[in-house]
């Protein structure tokens, strides 16, 4: 089978290198499984990987997943932020949005400092997101410490965890593509699982079996949403603004 070569005409070798480390740092995970990369290059961008056969996810394969992506959370990062080793820059790639990150000991003001807030300036720029919508998610900031939970670990996260990036092999198990990998909360991967419409269900049971969540996780679902929600109406506009909006509300 031939390789899979993907670019795009705005692409730096930048982005394609981040894809690159992200890939090789989440295979370190036992029973994780990403593509090979083969190559990187620039001008414009653009990244060489081992082509998967496409088939359907199996339970045993949705099994497998939420166990592996246990143990690969568990395999943690230095920082609240960190991006992987060899990383060429600071900055986070979700999709088409670029986040400038700094290391932090504290989840809830990186999630709110870093992510939200900008997101949510930046989308009204673009017209994404109403000046209501915004001064919502800047509520939400200013609230987040006690929204977040009990304390804990850095993950390492995938970072765009939606279930078009849970490629299904020809045997039925799940490959990981396309991260904006780095060290954060375990609950934004599984939030984002759920955001467009989940795999499988057993995925979420296999995970807590292996790696109980903390109390509460089920209503922080939302708000683990919003920074997706909030990227996609940055790129996308349209009704993803009403929604990071109606989820920021939640948490009033």
């Amino acid at each position: 089978m031939s390789d899979f070569r993907k670019s795009r005409p705005d692409a730096t070798r930048a982005d394609f290198e981040m894809e690159a480390v992200g890939l090789r740092w989440l295979g370190e995970a036992e029973g994780i499984r990403v593509p090979e990369v083969r190559g990187v290059g620039g001008d414009p961008g653009w990244i060489t990987l081992e082509r998967i056969g496409v088939g359907r996810l199996s339970d045993a394969g949705a099994e497998a997943l939420g166990r592996g992506l246990a143990g690969m959370h568990a395999l943690g990062a230095g920082a609240f932020g960190s991006l992987p080793p060899d990383a060429p820059d600071g900055v986070l790639r979700v999709g088409l949005a670029e986040i400038d990150l700094a290391e932090s000991a504290n989840w809830p003001a990186l999630y709110a400092e870093q992510m939200l807030a900008p997101l949510a300036r930046r989308a009204e720029e673009a017209g994404g997101l109403s000046a209501g919508d915004r001064r919502v998610v800047e509520t939400v900031c200013e609230r987040i410490d006690g929204l977040c939970g009990a304390a804990e670990p850095p993950a390492r996260l995938h970072g765009d965890l939606w279930s078009g990036n849970v490629l299904a092999g020809t045997d039925g198990h799940a490959w990981l593509i396309d991260p904006a990998a780095y060290g954060g909360h375990r609950e934004m991967d599984l939030a984002m699982l759920r955001l467009f419409g989940s795999p499988s269900e057993r995925i979420f049971e296999a995970y807590e079996e292996a790696a109980p969540l903390a109390e509460g996780h089920k209503e922080r679902v939302e708000l683990c949403q919003l920074m997706p929600l909030l990227v996609h109406a940055l790129i996308f506009g349209g009704s993803y603004g009403a929604s990071a909006g109606a989820a920021a509300r939640r948490y009033l």
